[in-house]
């Protein structure tokens, strides 16, 4: 199932990830891991904010991948599923 994760990261936690140059550790890994097909990083409401499409094949995979962002950044997480174009096209031709 494709999904979007959102990390909006504490900015005391991720300064320091940065000064110590674990934050591009973490973000390699995490993109080494779930391959997203889109990643985009920004500010959102005045704190550091990631968000990442990718293919979840399972919900056990959730776990690994969301603690990093909760124990080394602080950070608030979403998770949504989410589709493309195709994927709209084909939920609504299966309405009728």
């Amino acid at each position: 199932m494709r999904v979007m994760l959102k990390a909006t990261l504490d900015t005391e936690k991720s300064s320091e990830a940065i000064k110590g140059g674990k934050l591009p550790e973490l973000l390699k890994a995490t993109m080494d891991r779930i391959k997203p097909e889109a990643a985009y990083f920004m500010p959102e409401e005045g704190q550091r904010s990631c968000v990442f499409v990718f293919d979840m094949q399972d919900s056990s995979e959730l776990p690994p991948l969301a603690e990093p962002f909760f124990t080394q950044l602080g950070a608030k997480v979403e998770v949504s599923p989410v589709m493309d174009l195709d994927d709209l096209q084909k939920g609504l031709s299966a309405l009728g």
